[in-house]
Formats: structure tokens, sequence, C-alpha cells
């Protein structure tokens, strides 16, 4: 397939874009290029024949009916989003601008494409949404979200996102633009932008400095490695059911405060310093709204295509770490670019100045 993939120089999207050139597709980068997204993540496969970039904002419906004409995509793989809780809180608009808008216009770019296609193009056609386990809320101490789980958002992220998620819903019932959802738990692994928790935790750490975990650390989220998501992405694509969702989960649930040791034992191997790197580990007053817990149930995913996770956690965190060590020079170059920790919501703990 020719691929259209957005926000394919993020975390998620770059990894996808990777896999999908190594299983043969054709791919169509799409991406803004704003704060978090970085054409490093994809530079193993900018030289392909297969890869092309177009530097585009999803809200600008003239180019992105441009380079649907251009390119005319078999499938759309739409991942281009604001996606950090924090920063949701401090700016939404943002978020709705680009989770909600953006994906509109998207939608509409794929429909007028799509009704112009002859079959069996118009048949094969897919546009796949790729969304988060965030949008149904928060979990107790049991249970697990499934695709019947009621919406529940609780941040302006989470709140856009599931609105993306209702209007691409609307778009395949409505106009019956061939859709399928898939709503996913926490990822991490090579290439995560800093300000996330996992690379926040090693970065802190390699510098000295302290390790904020919000509230008591007893939060509890369900942590897929990016390779693993990607994987069951394309799956997904290639063999899902339209107007279907599927969740995805790494099978991973632990409490933040678990996942910030295991960093630190790890660490503690690969990277010593003077004392045990859990030592630095200082508790900060929690975020608005934080979600309790998230844990995802993906039997339908492994009962329909066959797919469950093949990192475990603890081998997981071990391969990242390794990579945030030997690759600290992207970091660098991040922060070369403007991004410093302020961005992380330090400055309102109180563990860095303005």
């Amino acid at each position: 397939m020719k691929i259209l993939i957005t926000g394919g120089a993020g975390f998620i999207g770059s990894a996808v874009v990777r896999r999908a050139i190594r299983q043969g597709h054709e791919v169509v980068n799409l991406d803004v290029l704003a704060y978090s997204a970085n054409l490093e993540n994809v530079e193993a496969v900018a030289g392909s024949p297969a890869y092309a970039f177009e530097e585009a904002d999803i809200c600008d419906r003239l180019r992105v009916e441009a380079i649907f004409a251009h390119h005319k995509p078999d499938a759309v793989m739409h991942l281009a989003a604001e996606s950090h809780v924090d920063r949701s809180v401090e700016g939404p608009l943002d978020f709705v601008r680009t989770n909600v808008m953006g994906t509109a216009v998207m939608l509409e770019a794929a429909r007028a494409y799509w009704a112009k296609l002859e079959a069996p193009k118009k048949d094969a056609f897919r546009f796949h949404h790729v969304s988060t386990d965030e949008v149904f809320g928060a979990l107790g101490e049991d249970g697990e979200f499934t695709e019947e789980t009621p919406y529940d958002p609780t941040s302006p992220y989470s709140a856009s996102k599931a609105s993306a998620d209702h209007l691409v819903r609307a778009w395949g019932r409505t106009y019956g633009l061939p859709v399928v959802i898939t709503n996913c738990s926490n990822n991490y692994g090579p290439f995560q932008f800093p300000e996330k928790l996992i690379p926040t935790v090693i970065t802190r750490a390699l510098e000295g400095k302290s390790i904020p975990v919000y509230g008591d650390g007893r939060q509890v989220r369900d942590w897929l490695h990016v390779d693993d998501h990607a994987e069951a992405l394309l799956l997904v694509l290639a063999k899902g059911r339209l107007n279907e969702t599927y969740c995805i989960g790494g099978d991973a649930d632990r409490r933040n405060i678990e996942v910030v040791r295991m960093i630190c034992a790890e660490l503690d191997k690969v990277a010593p310093a003077n004392t045990a790197h859990a030592d630095k580990i200082e508790f900060v007053k929690d975020r608005p709204a934080h979600d309790f817990r998230y844990a995802i149930d993906c039997s339908k995913l492994e009962r329909e295509l066959g797919w469950k996770p093949s990192v475990t956690l603890e081998q997981g965190l071990a391969e990242t770490v390794r990579w945030y060590v030997d690759n600290y020079g992207w970091v660098e170059r991040i922060r070369e670019r403007g991004f410093h920790s302020e961005r992380l919501g330090l400055v309102d703990q109180g563990l860095v100045k303005a």
C-alpha cells in the first residue's frame, strides 16, 4: 500500500513509518514539524525511494487536499495530535484546534478523495484513526477498558481525542467513509520526546537532577512498547474490520512509582552515579484531575487478528534506558531547538527556576 501517515515525525508516528517501510509499503509522511516532531526519528528510512515527506498543517485544508491529489494514497493513518496532558491543561485551545479541527479537515479531505476513486481502489481505501485509552476516563482499583467502555474524558487532551473519535465514527456512518479506530495505552521506547514520564526520569537521572513523581506515585498505567504498537496499527489497517474499534495494550499495568524505580535500577547498572538513582526521587504536587488508573483488555485484537504484545516491560525498559544512554546527543539536539525542563511544568512544582 501507499500510506499517508500524519504525524510521522513524532514518537509513535515515526515508529509506524519505519516499520511500514520495512514491510514494503510506500509512505507519505505528513507532519507540521511542531516542537515534539523530529526528522531524526525517520533518518533510517528517509533515503528510501518508498518514502516521501510533506511539511504541512493538518488544519490547512487546501494543502491537505493537494497532498491527497499528488500522492494518491491507498490508506490514511492519522496519528498527528497534540498529546501531552500537562500542556493541554496550560493551553487547551491548541489541543482543540489540532485534535478536533485537524481531524475534521483530514476526514473531509479523505472523503473528497475517496469519493472520486474507482473500484477496486475505493473498496480497499481505509482511514485509520489512532487514539488513546484516556478517552475512557479513569478506572478504580480493578477492571479494564474495552471497546464497549463509555467515554468519560478528564483532561482537555483526552476530551479533544474523544471528540476526534466521535467525528471519525460520524464520517463513517454519515458518509460511508471506510474507517477504523484504535485506542492505545501509554507508549514508551526509543525516540520518545523528553517531556513524557519515562524519558524525563532517564534524562534527569543522567544529569544528576531530582526525579519528579506526581502525588504519591500510585497512579497505574498500562505500558505498551512503541514497536508492538506500530505492529498492531499496521495489522489493524490491513485486516481490521471497518467501522470497528480495537483497544491496544501492553499487558503491563504498573504504578508510576514502580516504573520509576525500575528505571532507576536499570540506570544503576548501565550509568551508575555516586548514589543510587532512586535516591533522587522527589514527590511533587499532583496535576489537576490526574486519572488514577488505566488498563486495557485487548482480547478482541488477539481474537480477531492474532496480535498480542511481544515486549515485556522489563525487557522494554532495559532497552529504552540503554537507547537514551547511548543516544543522549539526540536529547541535547532537542534542547538546542529550545526545549527546556520548565515545559514539563517543573517550574510550578518548584523543581527548577523559570
